[in-house]
């Protein structure tokens, strides 16, 4: 799953990425809502969990916005304060689930799951990007009736593409997030390995899926 937080304090900014990652999903991390809100608005989450008091929009001014635009995103909120007409404001808004701090991660993730489960008429498991079919599960690719093999690693940059189609990668967000290390901007791994994508997904294919955002990074999906 791809997820946005929107927290403020480091510490528990850090502690929530950091368990959510281990439990294999993909996090953005923002310290303002302001920020917040312009990455929420994208559509290109699978689940948003924003903090209620924020510098710049607060969480549930984010929350009502989202909503007025007919945004169904799962929204978790966070709290520090267990204030029964913050929650019922927050529920009336469109929030699926709110959590007062402190609380566990393993709560976290385990809501998370189940408030996109319940969103989602499709499975978590599978993605598609236009004829391009990926199963986390069975760990297969398809290109229209044609099976695809990959490398693990190629799996795993391929996965992290996948889930969020449409939006551009940087280098650096594809070095951390699929080689766990910070980006050395000498070296060309990420290229090569977009390259071997390419070679196995695309160039058999008229529809060309893998594209480069010169200076910026690549991003899934085709031209519109």
């Amino acid at each position: 799953m791809h997820i946005l937080v929107v927290e403020d304090q480091p510490k528990i900014a850090s502690f929530v990425k950091k368990g959510l990652e281990e439990q294999g999903m993909v996090v953005d991390l923002c310290h303002d809502g302001d920020e917040g809100y312009d990455l929420a608005k994208t559509g290109s989450y699978d689940a948003l969990v924003l903090d209620i008091m924020l510098p710049g929009r607060d969480g549930l001014s984010i929350l009502r916005n989202i909503r007025e635009q007919k945004n169904q995103v799962p929204v978790l909120l966070l709290t520090a304060r267990d204030s029964l007409n913050e929650r019922v404001e927050g529920l009336n808004l469109g929030a699926d689930y709110y959590l007062t701090k402190p609380f566990y991660v393993e709560e976290l993730t385990a809501r998370l799951h189940t408030i996109v489960r319940r969103s989602s008429g499709q499975s978590l498991n599978v993605h598609n990007v236009e004829d391009l079919k990926v199963d986390l599960i069975k760990r297969e690719v398809t290109r229209g009736e044609d099976s695809i093999d990959l490398t693990a690693r190629e799996f795993e940059l391929l996965e992290y593409l996948m889930r969020s189609p449409g939006r551009v990668l940087t280098r650096i967000q594809i070095c951390e997030h699929v080689w766990n290390y910070h980006f050395d901007p000498q070296t060309n791994l990420i290229d090569v390995y977009i390259k071997r994508l390419r070679k196995k997904l695309d160039q058999p294919y008229e529809l060309k899926l893998i594209q480069t955002v010169r200076g910026v990074g690549y991003r899934l999906g085709s031209k519109s």
